[in-house]
């Protein structure tokens, strides 16, 4: 079964689950739908809200871990990732505006989860991110 024939809850599972470690490309799911005949405002929505939630899922993982087992269990060296906690006490929640990049984005949510960064703005920020690049896939569709 593809996406598209599930519509919009279709269009929420596959925004949810790609913005979690499961890899693919939401924005072409989003494409199809609007091409498809979709309404582009709900479409926006509906991907921004589960593309965010996906995210946050990522975040609540990282907020139950802890940087030290996690930093073991990725062979990654300590100071790896105390540079990574001084980049995310530097800019705090804003990174959160970045959970959208492909490949990276997954980990900067999961980061500022394991670094209990302020849940709120992590949400805020990552929902800005998440919108404005569906809003430019959107508008460039319509």
């Amino acid at each position: 079964m593809e996406w598209i024939e599930l519509g919009y809850l279709g269009l929420f599972i596959a925004t949810f689950l790609a913005a979690t470690v499961i890899p693919f490309s939401s924005e072409a799911i989003l494409a199809a739908m609007v091409l498809g005949g979709f309404d582009p405002i709900t479409s926006f929505f509906v991907a921004t809200i589960g593309n965010t939630l996906g995210g946050m899922s990522s975040y609540g993982l990282g907020y139950l871990g802890n940087w030290q087992s996690i930093g073991r269990y990725l062979r990654v060296k300590e100071e790896k990732v105390l540079g990574w906690k001084h980049q995310l006490d530097r800019f705090g929640a804003y990174t959160a505006l970045m959970a959208w990049a492909p490949f990276v984005g997954d980990v900067i949510a999961v980061a500022l989860g394991i670094f209990k960064v302020n849940v709120w703005r992590t949400a805020f920020w990552m929902t800005l991110g998440k919108a404005a690049r569906y809003a430019v896939i959107v508008w460039m569709l319509v």
